[in-house]
């Protein structure tokens, strides 16, 4: 088949489509990954065929930080950057699709990925890397992870899906007066039965060790996968780091990912602060959010950026943002995480892992501060914690969510 994969956002969405490209190529198809320009080295360095897509995916992600955890202010903050783009990315997205016999797509293409199959005459498929669209008593929809199981579990998915779709539809009918020629008449939503096409497949790129299916997900387009790991095994890395890796004891990780916070001088040094009262080793990388201090201590190395799948095995405990991709790699490293969540679905994944045992509480990031990650650190070194942490890294690495998702795709690819 020709497959063409539609994401956008940040490396961590992007990566986990970068993996199932992979591992369709080698499974014979010929793919090609559309995702924001700024990937194009990085997906060209795996061999997988690229189309640009237009936009900075740092302004959504400085927007969506700024909008924490209110679900109101982070649709907006998504909704804002996306219809900035809209005309080009539809554009570009149209491009990309050219004789494709099957279109994969991601949370921001839910509705335009699925449109444009139903354009084209091809079946699509839906790939999320955390639960929405799926209403469930189990747990909650990632958007709000402090509601209970039950009742009012399953109104979160349903509030949530509502959210998405009227306010999707609101953008796309101001644009569509904006630029008719560009866009289709009508947005139509893939998980709901209409005319002779069947429900679009759902697959979630999670582990069910860490998110079990639930019992009342019963209907058969609904699939959870296992992660979408990318081997970078390969890596290279800096001679700064091996050497300081080699120079002692394993350290602990520090990664926020792409969260840009105006206050990152404040985390950065509760972090610096928390390392050095519990006397420990770090690797930060401060990636977009760019903060270090002029006079960096001899236990603490700064870099921009490193494999997480690379990196974590090689420490002791892992402090992150609970990003969807990121607590994948920070699991399957079999070391405790400490979760320090900033908007968006990261509480969720933060308190995935502190229900698994993987990890203390979460520390919202509005709470950190040097005597919360001390805390925190010092109860992830407690030897049940370890362990809870290597057995679940144990399971998630014998599970193969790149070849489980392949045989999904090519018995739907043929049937749908």
């Amino acid at each position: 088949m020709k497959i063409t994969l539609l994401t956008y956002g940040t490396r961590g969405d992007i990566q986990p489509f970068l993996a199932l490209a992979i591992g369709l190529q080698k499974a014979g198809h010929t793919v090609r990954l559309a995702a924001p320009e700024c990937f194009a080295e990085f997906i060209d360095q795996h061999g997988v065929p690229f189309a640009g897509l237009a936009g900075d995916p740092k302004e959504i992600s400085a927007s969506f930080n700024d909008a924490g955890t209110n679900m109101v202010r982070s649709a907006r903050a998504i909704s804002n950057h996306v219809f900035a783009i809209a005309q080009q990315v539809v554009r570009d997205a149209k491009v990309a699709l050219a004789s494709s016999d099957l279109v994969i797509h991601s949370f921001l293409f839910t509705t335009g990925g699925h449109t444009f199959a139903r354009q084209l005459g091809i079946p699509d498929i839906s790939v999320q890397t955390f639960p929405i669209f799926a209403p469930t008593r189990a747990f909650p929809n990632a958007a709000m992870a402090n509601f209970p199981p039950g009742v009012l579990s399953y109104f979160s998915h349903w509030l949530v899906t509502q959210i998405f779709w009227h306010g999707g539809n609101s953008g796309f009918r101001r644009l569509r007066r904006q630029f008719p020629q560009d866009l289709p008449q009508e947005l139509y939503w893939p998980f709901k039965q209409a005319d002779d096409r069947p429900l679009s497949p759902l697959m979630f790129a999670i582990s069910p060790t860490v998110l079990p299916r639930p019992e009342d997900w019963t209907a058969p387009h609904l699939h959870i996968t296992g992660y979408f790991f990318l081997d970078e095994s390969g890596y290279q890395p800096p001679a700064a780091l091996t050497d300081f890796l080699s120079a002692g004891g394993p350290p602990v990780g520090v990664s926020f990912g792409s969260m840009v916070n105006k206050n990152a001088e404040r985390i950065g040094r509760a972090v610096l602060e928390a390392l050095r009262r519990t006397r420990q080793r770090g690797v930060i990388l401060n990636g977009w959010g760019g903060w270090k201090p002029e006079n960096i201590p001899d236990n603490v190395l700064f870099l921009e950026s490193a494999p997480h799948n690379w990196l974590f095995p090689r420490c002791k405990v892992i402090i992150h943002h609970g990003g969807a991709g990121t607590t994948a790699a920070g699991l399957m490293s079999g070391n405790p995480n400490v979760v320090v969540p900033f908007a968006g679905d990261q509480p969720f994944w933060g308190k995935r892992v502190a229900a698994l045992g993987a990890g203390p509480s979460p520390i919202p990031v509005k709470k950190l501060n040097a005597d919360s990650l001390t805390t925190a650190l010092r109860l992830a070194d407690d030897d049940s914690m370890r362990r809870c942490a290597a057995h679940t890294g144990e399971k998630i690495r014998s599970e193969d969510g790149v070849g489980t998702a392949v045989k999904l795709i090519e018995i739907w690819g043929t049937h749908l």
